[in-house]
Parts: structure tokens; C-alpha cells; sequence
């Protein structure tokens, strides 16, 4: 059982790289859709009382904002992998300017989420830690070492 992590800010292409790499496999917890802090614990606690591997699709900036995940998923043993998606704020802005209503993120909040985001480490808990990087319309993807 996994709990894979999203690390990123706002239109980095994170929700796309779950489609592509996770939807066939993995549930999808995202604050977007659910959008209350209960609805997201009641997904988490069901996924892992049916043992289900999820995918917490959120900007996730800070250690603290992961340890919630990690810490509790870690006490049922899951493995905890995280996908760091560099930022490339010119082209996340890009990229939500092409997004409509409820979907357009305020650009305060992009660079608010920038300025706090934090690279995640295996001190955290992680087992595994990948770097994304979105290069012409496809995701690069990098193991970070040890």
C-alpha cells in the first residue's frame, strides 16, 4: 500500500502527472474537489481501512503540512513516496491563466505557496522521494538520493 505525496505549487501540473502516472491505481484526495479538512480525513481513514493506495493531490509547502499524512499513514505501514515538482513559477502562471472559474488560483496564492514551499527529505519519512520536472508538455522524472 502507498501514500504518495504531491509536493508543488499551484498549476505546476500535478493533478495532470495523477492522471498520467496514478488514476489507474491509486485514489485521488484532493482539498479542490473535497474542499473541508473532514471531507479529506474521512477519504484518508477509508482508504486505509480498506487498504487502498492514494494520492494526496495538494500543494503540500511545508514539513508540517506533510507530517500529518506521513505520521498517520506510517502507523497502518504504508510506504510514503513523494513527487517534488520543481517550481517553474512563469510556467505554472502560464498555465493557470489558461484555467476558468473556481479552477483560476488568485496569483497571490501561487507566490504565497512559492515562498513557503520547502524541499521535502527523507528525514521526514519518506522511503522514496522523486523530483518532477515539466519539460515541452511531458514530465521528467528524478530519484533523489539518500
Amino acid at each position: 500500500m502507498e501514500c504518495v505525496i504531491f509536493i508543488g505549487i499551484q498549476a505546476s501540473g500535478k493533478s495532470t502527472f495523477y492522471k498520467e502516472k496514478f488514476f489507474a491505481t491509486h485514489m485521488r484526495i484532493n482539498l479542490d474537489m473535497l474542499r473541508t479538512r473532514h471531507r479529506e480525513n474521512v477519504f484518508l481513514e477509508a482508504s486505509v481501512r480498506t487498504m487502498q493506495s492514494f494520492v494526496v493531490d495538494n500543494t503540500n509547502p511545508t514539513v508540517e503540512d506533510r507530517k500529518k499524512y506521513i505520521d498517520f499513514v506510517k502507523r497502518h505501514h504504508y510506504q510514503v513516496i513523494g513527487y517534488y515538482f520543481e517550481p517553474d513559477y512563469e510556467l505554472s502562471h502560464e498555465r493557470n491563466n489558461k484555467r476558468e472559474g473556481k479552477q483560476k488560483v488568485p496569483e497571490i496564492g501561487i507566490k504565497s505557496t512559492l515562498k513557503k514551499l520547502q524541499v521535502p527529505s527523507y528525514h521526514e519519512g519518506f522511503n522514496e522521494l522523486y523530483i518532477v520536472k515539466s519539460r515541452n508538455d511531458r514530465f521528467e522524472i528524478r530519484k533523489l538520493s539518500l
